[in-house]
């Protein structure tokens, strides 16, 4: 079964931007239609979903105030060294910077994969609490229970 594919025009429509503007990042290389490339005069381009979800990324990039030229640096980085869906990264933006939430690592991305902090997940905090306070202390099992309640 082939994967099905939407015409430029269409894809620009899907995304919310301009032919114009979906052509322009076609012939500038920041993101190549997967289903059939532009062969000259008269083809037409293909686009496939992912290239869709490529393509409504980098709109919401554009709209959060991220440049072109970094955008296009966020996109390299990305298509080299990760391996998941990028529509499915988790992108932080500050001012001018993007930053890459890869599983405990924040990474810079405009700085070329740069470690910027480690993302330290507290969800087993209260968890480890209450078994220590139990572990330590088995009569206190109901003085968790409402602190527990309590702290909610």
């Amino acid at each position: 079964m082939t994967e099905k594919t939407f015409s430029g025009t269409q894809a620009a429509e899907i995304v919310g931007i301009t032919y114009r503007r979906l052509d322009y990042w076609a012939r500038t290389d920041l993101v190549r239609p997967s289903g059939t490339d532009a062969t000259g005069s008269g083809s037409r381009r293909e686009y496939t979903y992912r290239d869709l979800l490529e393509l409504k990324v980098i709109k919401k990039l554009l709209d959060a105030g991220i440049k072109l030229e970094s955008i296009r640096d966020v996109f390299a980085y990305m298509r080299e060294y990760v391996d998941t869906d990028i529509s499915s990264a988790h992108l932080v933006i500050d001012g001018n910077s993007v930053v890459l939430c890869d599983g405990d690592e924040l990474i810079d991305v405009l700085r070329h994969g740069q470690g910027v902090l480690n993302v330290l997940p507290m969800s087993g905090v209260r968890d480890e609490i209450d078994k220590n306070i139990i572990s330590f202390k088995p009569e206190s099992v109901s003085a968790v229970v409402t602190q527990r309640n309590l702290a909610v």
